[in-house]
C-alpha cells in the first residue's frame, strides 16, 4: 500500500487565516520548542509553486530549459515566474 504524503496546512480550515507554527520537536532527544513562529516564505507557497522553484533551480535558472522539460512554451514559464515574483513580493510586504 502506498504511503500518503501529508502536506503542512497553510490556512486555517475554519476561517482561512494564515497558520503559524506553534510547536516543533526532535524525535531523537525529545526536545520541544514552543511559541508562535511564522512559516518561512518558501514554505508558504503552494506545492505547485514550490515545485516550480525547485525546477527553476535545477535548470540553473534557464527558463528555456524549464519550458522544454515541463512541455510548455517559454512565455508560459515566464508568466508563471512573473506571477510567483509578484506573490513573493506581496508576501514580504506583510
Amino acid at each position: 500500500m502506498e504511503e500518503i504524503k501529508k502536506r503542512l496546512p497553510l490556512r486555517c480550515p475554519a476561517c482561512e487565516a494564515p497558520l503559524k507554527v506553534g510547536r516543533m520537536f526532535c524525535e531523537q532527544c525529545n526536545t520541544e520548542v514552543c511559541g508562535s513562529f511564522d512559516l518561512p516564505l518558501l514554505a508558504r507557497l503552494t506545492e505547485k509553486e514550490q515545485q516550480f522553484v525547485i525546477d527553476f533551480i535545477k535548470s540553473s535558472g534557464s527558463l528555456k530549459d524549464m519550458a522544454k522539460n515541463i512541455g510548455v512554451s517559454y512565455p508560459t514559464v515566464r508568466n508563471i515566474l512573473d506571477d510567483l515574483i509578484g506573490k513573493l513580493n506581496k508576501m514580504e510586504e506583510l
